[in-house]
């Protein structure tokens, strides 16, 4: 997690929040985000919750997933370069952004 939140500063150095799930709170995350001075904010169920329930804010990059699994390259994991991937999961958000300059 360290290395996350330290590659995370370096490219987006004026970033001060970050989201995590339940799954990522404990010391050594919160721990990590600290040095990096990035205020993290869990994510988390109500206790007595049952069945699905909207997370506020986890909703966000699961919808990004769902427009990036809509696109017929970035859905399929065929790339053997994580830098392939990336490059094509970022061709397809252009593309999903260019769609909706055009509707304007």
């Amino acid at each position: 997690m360290a290395q996350v939140c330290c590659r995370v500063r370096r490219r987006f150095p004026w970033l001060a929040l970050a989201y995590a799930d339940a799954g990522n709170q404990g010391d050594q995350t919160a721990c990590a985000a600290a040095q990096e001075r990035l205020r993290l904010e869990t994510v988390r169920r109500q206790r007595h919750a049952e069945g699905f329930h909207l997370l506020s804010k986890r909703w966000v990059i699961e919808r990004t997933f769902a427009w990036l699994g809509r696109n017929r390259r970035p859905a399929k994991d065929v790339e053997k370069l994580v830098e392939t991937s990336t490059a094509m999961a970022a061709v397809a958000l252009v593309q999903l952004l260019v769609r909706r300059l055009a509707t304007r």
